[in-house]
């Protein structure tokens, strides 16, 4: 179904793997071009200070599977395991679930759709009134979940777990793939860091003519607020959506989409995957 499409993944290097996959099984040359670089918290400060009560927490929020990486590596520092965490564990989505589950946690709670909104309404029925909730996350992201879950009663504590740059490589990267030779037909985003960096890198005109697929509303609001038309939006919000919305897309187009460019390419296959 996806023979001969090029397409681009935005994920970091190290989350690829899966998406990559799943595109490649169905016939399509995968272009990698990581946007985001996953880096060390610029302060573990706050971070260790949690830990060092980590049991008097009643809930652990994990909003991606880099938290519980991250989250883990500095339990280990602390000379704690698994065992010292006393709280529930809620995961915004299977991913991150997983990541949580293969470390031995047992999740208590995920959201029905994968989104920070929904996870605040997963929480109905939870009494938060004087909980201790604990957060790590990203050092730059969006506070609907520390604020509603305030706003019911909750103690939040919002520490950086790890932060995220664009790869040094990144410029030269988007010039060979964007200005030179033939153009990818799609293009994926897959958070709405992938699409801010992105900008900042190759800016929104390279994407005249490709496609746009992304994971979920969040990351389209992003994408039209630095001007780029999105083509498709994963009805669910992995991975695996972003796949089906562009065989959905595909499989409803009555034709060529009329702005894609279709010369001959000069991105050799070990440059693809550089």
């Amino acid at each position: 179904m996806l023979a001969g499409k090029r397409i681009v993944i935005t994920r970091a290097r190290r989350q690829a793997g899966e998406l990559a996959a799943k595109l490649e099984s169905l016939g399509a040359d995968v272009i990698e071009f990581p946007t985001i670089e996953i880096q060390p918290a610029s302060d573990y400060g706050p971070l260790d200070a949690a830990l060092a009560r980590i049991g008097s927490y009643d809930w652990l929020i994990f909003t991606s599977a880099n938290g519980v990486r991250f989250f883990l590596g500095r339990l280990a520092i602390a000379g704690l395991n698994i065992d010292a965490v006393r709280a529930k564990i809620c995961a915004i989505g299977p991913a991150t679930r997983t990541e949580a589950e293969n470390a031995g946690f047992r999740v208590a709670l995920m959201p029905a759709e994968y989104v920070a909104e929904n996870l605040v309404q997963a929480f109905e029925g939870h009494g938060l009134d004087g909980k201790r909730v604990l957060l790590p996350r990203a050092a730059v992201a969006r506070d609907v979940v520390p604020v509603e879950l305030r706003r019911r009663g909750a103690e939040v504590d919002v520490v950086e777990a790890y932060r995220t740059g664009i790869p040094a490589t990144a410029p030269a990267r988007a010039h060979r793939i964007f200005a030179s030779g033939r153009r990818p037909d799609w293009i994926t985003f897959t958070s709405s860091s992938t699409v801010a960096n992105f900008v900042q890198v190759a800016g929104a005109g390279a994407l005249e003519g490709v496609r746009v697929a992304t994971i979920g509303p969040v990351t389209t609001a992003t994408a039209r607020k630095h001007g780029i038309d999105v083509t498709v939006e994963a009805r669910t919000f992995t991975t695996a959506g972003v796949v089906e919305a562009i065989l959905s897309a595909l499989t409803q187009a009555a034709g060529p989409h009329p702005s894609l460019h279709r010369c001959s390419g000069n991105i050799s296959a070990k440059e693809r995957r550089r």
